[in-house]
C-alpha cells in the first residue's frame, strides 16, 4: 500500500462531503408540498416561492446549488459573501469585509434588512449560515461607529479574552447579531447551518443572527472590567454598556424565533465520518478520535505523533494499519514573521518528532483550501520528506521558530494545494501508520 497516497485519498473524500454544493443536495429536496431539509418537512401553501439569503464563506456555494436543486421556486433573495460572482442567477450577491468589518459590511446589512423588513408573515426563507458572518454583515447601534466596533475586538483579542468573551460583547453592541436580526422580519424560515466552531454551537456560529443569545449586557460590564477595559474604549461605547444596564436599550432574545428553525448541514463531524469511510473502504482500520482538537499546533502534532509510536511498537490500542483522524482547529503562537498556517506549523513539528522512521505518515489541512498567510491548505508528511529535508540541508527548528512552514515545505514538495473550496468546517488531520493487520 502507498501510505501517502492513500492519506491523501481519505482527505479529499473527508473534504468534498463538505463542500456547499453537496451539502445542499445532501440535505434539501424539493416536494409538491414545499422542502425537505434533512429530516424536517417544510411545507409551501400554494406553490410559493421562497427568499434565499446567507453570509458567510460558504454562502455562494450553497447558494448556487440551491439554485439547481430548486429552480424557479426562487423568488429571490440576498448573498453576502468576500468577494462577487455573477453566476448566480436568481439571488442578488453584495460584497462585505472579512476577517474585520468595514464600510462594505454596513452597506451589505442594511440591504440584508431591508429585504427581510419587506417580507410578510405570508413568506418563507432560507438563510444560509456559514463562518466568516460575523464580518460581512454588521450594524452597530448608534452612535456608534464601525470604528468603535473594530477597536472593541482589537482591544479584547490582545488582552486574551476568550471567542466566547468577544462574541458577548460584540452582540450586546450590534443591532444584528444575538437573534436580533430575526426580529426584524415577520416571515417563518429555516436557517441552514454550515458550522465552522468546535461543538457546533448555535449562539457561536456566524455570531447568531437568527438565534438566542444566553449573554447579558452585566456579562459585557464583567467581561471589560475583567480586562481594564473601561476606561480604554471609547465614550460611546461605554455609555451604550451603561444604557443596556439600565434597560433602555433591549437585551438580546433568549428565547429561539419559534417561527425560524436551524438545521446543521455541514460540520466538522460529516467530514470525519466519510474519512472514515474511504478509510474503511481501502481496508484500513480507522478511527475518529475527536472533532474538538485545539491548542497549539506544535503541542497536538507531539500527541498525535505518541499515539502512532505507541501503536507501531506494540500494535495497540488499533491493529495496523489505522487510519487516525482528528478535526477541530488549532492555534499558533507567532513569534516569527515567515509564511505559513496552523496546519503546516502541526505538519513540520510532526515530520520533527517522525524523522527517518518509515511507516507513519501524518497530514493536517483545511477545508477551506487556505492556510494562514498562504495559498496551501495544508501539507503530508513521511520519513521521505525528512530525507528531502537532509538532503537540502533545511533546519526543521530553525523553521519552526521564524513560523515559515510553507517556505520549507515548498522546497520538499509537501504542500496540499486545493484552491478555495467554499468549504469552511475547520480542519481535518489524519495519521496513517502501516504495516498488517
Amino acid at each position: 500500500m502507498n501510505l501517502r497516497q492513500a492519506i491523501l485519498d481519505i482527505y479529499r473524500e473527508g473534504l468534498v462531503a463538505v463542500l456547499p454544493e453537496n451539502m445542499i443536495r445532501d440535505a434539501v429536496t424539493v416536494t409538491d408540498e414545499g422542502l425537505i431539509i434533512g429530516k424536517e418537512g417544510f411545507p409551501i401553501a400554494g406553490g410559493s416561492r421562497v427568499h434565499v439569503f446567507g453570509s458567510g464563506k460558504a454562502s455562494i456555494g450553497a447558494a448556487k446549488a440551491l439554485e439547481d436543486v430548486m429552480g424557479d421556486r426562487i423568488t429571490g433573495g440576498l448573498i453576502v459573501s468576500s468577494y462577487d460572482d455573477s453566476s448566480l442567477e436568481r439571488i442578488e450577491v453584495c460584497v462585505g469585509a472579512h476577517p474585520m468589518p468595514d464600510e462594505k459590511s454596513l452597506h451589505a446589512a442594511d440591504l440584508l434588512i431591508n429585504k427581510l423588513t419587506s417580507l410578510t408573515e405570508n413568506d418563507f426563507f432560507i438563510y444560509l449560515l456559514s463562518g466568516g458572518s460575523s464580518a460581512l454583515i454588521e450594524r452597530p447601534f448608534p452612535p456608534l461607529t464601525i470604528k468603535d466596533l473594530q477597536d472593541v475586538s482589537a482591544q479584547l483579542m490582545n488582552a486574551g479574552a476568550t471567542i466566547d468573551e468577544l462574541n458577548a460583547v460584540r452582540k450586546h453592541l450590534s443591532m444584528i447579531k444575538g437573534g436580533r436580526l430575526a426580529q426584524m422580519t415577520k416571515a417563518g424560515g429555516v436557517v441552514l447551518v454550515i458550522s465552522d466552531v468546535i461543538g457546533d454551537d448555535l449562539e457561536t456560529i456566524g455570531s447568531a443572527p437568527f438565534y438566542r443569545d444566553r449573554s447579558t449586557f452585566s456579562d459585557v460590564q464583567n467581561i471589560l472590567s475583567r480586562y481594564n477595559l473601561s476606561g480604554r474604549l471609547s465614550l460611546s461605547v461605554m455609555a451604550l454598556v451603561e444604557k443596556g444596564l439600565a434597560g433602555e436599550i433591549e437585551e438580546t432574545p433568549k428565547e429561539h424565533p419559534f417561527k425560524i428553525d436551524h438545521i446543521i448541514i455541514g460540520s466538522n463531524k460529516k467530514a470525519l465520518q466519510r474519512a472514515k469511510e474511504k478509510a474503511s473502504s481501502m481496508d484500513i482500520t480507522a478511527h475518529v478520535i475527536t472533532s474538538r482538537l485545539r491548542g497549539e499546533a506544535g503541542e497536538a502534532a507531539k500527541v498525535i505523533v505518541a499515539l502512532g509510536e505507541e501503536v507501531a511498537a506494540n500494535l495497540k490500542p488499533y491493529s495496523m494499519p489505522v487510519c487516525i483522524i482528528l478535526g477541530g482547529e488549532t492555534t499558533v503562537t507567532v513569534r516569527g514573521n515567515g509564511k505559513g498556517g496552523r496546519n503546516q506549523e502541526m505538519c513540520l513539528s510532526a515530520l520533527r518528532e517522525i524523522g527517518p522512521r518509515p511507516g507513519m505518515v501524518f497530514l493536517s489541512a483545511g477545508t477551506d483550501g487556505i492556510d494562514g498567510n498562504s495559498d496551501a491548505a495544508g501539507a503530508v508528511v513521511d520519513c521521505d520528506s525528512f530525507k528531502r529535508v537532509e538532503e537540502l540541508g533545511l533546519d526543521i527548528d530553525d523553521f519552526l521558530k521564524r513560523n515559515d512552514s510553507n517556505t520549507l515545505f515548498e522546497k520538499t514538495g509537501d504542500l496540499i494545494m486545493t484552491g478555495p473550496t467554499g468549504a469552511n468546517v475547520m480542519d481535518i488531520t489524519i495519521m496513517l501508520i502501516g504495516g498488517k493487520k
